[in-house]
């Protein structure tokens, strides 16, 4: 009797891992390999800018530290298309808080208007205008190629990646594979060479720029970057020559990120599927094996039963 209830309790069992592997292998990776729709990301850069004073028309050096924050809006997002609203400043870094200031704030350099755009969830890719029109406010500026992040599982293979100051996407080349704290990344680079651009403010100018990003291939996310950006007038004058990198702490934080992130994937696309698959095989085999023991058992005592019942039967005489 008891190997009778381990068998079925052995084939349930292995009935639910073999199905929970099976959705694991051919459902799960489509579900975690998305962009959440809870992100809410600020993002840190630091470094030194040459900017023209418009008080004194001389050009001065300083300390700056640029902020990013990109926020999902959960509300028009879905299980496909994630859209955000992005806000980044420049500003003279003197130890303030990270934080967008108020544009009368002297220590302001730039200050962009709220960007919103959508994209795909799995693949990074900005939504087509048409698509975008039809989701988005009406001023919202149509993007094109990758945004903020890249794909998951990228290639080692060109990309478009989005400028926002020249408005359109520009070729990220494929450089290479790097390692930072110990996670491997890819490493692209964009370069743009004396464009016309909206340079600062509403003021007509030239714009150049050079940007390597390091992209953790598994989740898309971009780990470390960092770019030169020269905008001058038409007549070449500098308005601002600005050289950016990601903080430590914000590169720092990013690994750990990526690595948490690599970790929830791996748990349910393969640990999930080799124990489900394997180890519900393994129950069900035993699961038949202790069914037809205790099937063979009840026909062995069964048969025994007949000739020892005989020999306890009591003689019948011979008339």
């Amino acid at each position: 009797m008891v190997r009778k209830v381990l068998g079925f309790v052995a084939l349930g069992l292995g009935g639910f891992l073999l199905v929970a592997g099976l959705v694991a292998l051919l459902w799960a990776p489509g579900v975690v390999k998305r962009t959440p729709l809870d992100t809410d990301s600020t993002t840190l850069l630091s470094g030194q800018a040459q900017r023209l004073n418009p008080a004194t028309g001389d050009v001065e050096g300083a300390d700056v530290l640029a902020v990013s924050r990109n926020r999902v809006d959960s509300e028009i997002s879905d299980d496909d298309v994630v859209a955000f609203v992005a806000n980044t400043c420049l500003n003279v870094d003197e130890g303030q808080e990270p934080a967008c200031l108020r544009g009368d704030d002297e220590r302001v350099i730039n200050n962009s208007e709220p960007d919103v755009f959508a994209t795909d969830r799995r693949t990074g890719e900005s939504l087509p205008a048409e698509a975008s029109a039809e989701l988005l406010p009406a001023d919202a500026v149509p993007h094109e190629g990758l945004v903020n992040k890249f794909p998951f599982d990228t290639p080692q293979a060109d990309q478009q990646l989005w400028d926002g100051l020249l408005g359109e996407a520009v070729t990220a080349t494929y450089d290479g594979e790097d390692e930072i704290e110990g996670l491997p990344v890819y490493r692209f680079t964009t370069e743009v060479d004396d464009e016309p651009a909206t340079v600062v403010g509403d003021i007509e100018g030239r714009y150049s720029s050079q940007k390597t990003v390091w992209v953790d291939p598994r989740t898309g996310s971009i780990i470390d970057q960092e770019q030169s950006e020269q905008r001058t007038t038409e007549d070449g004058d500098t308005l601002l020559d600005l050289e950016l990198s990601f903080t430590d702490e914000q590169v720092a934080d990013n690994v750990a990120s990526a690595e948490d992130s690599i970790g929830t994937i791996d748990t349910i696309t393969r640990t999930v599927p080799v124990v489900g698959l394997v180890g519900g095989a393994v129950l069900l085999v035993l699961g038949f094996l202790l069914l037809r023991g205790a099937r063979g058992g009840r026909g062995r005592r069964t048969a025994s039963a007949g000739p020892a019942a005989d020999r306890d039967a009591p003689a019948v005489e011979k008339v």
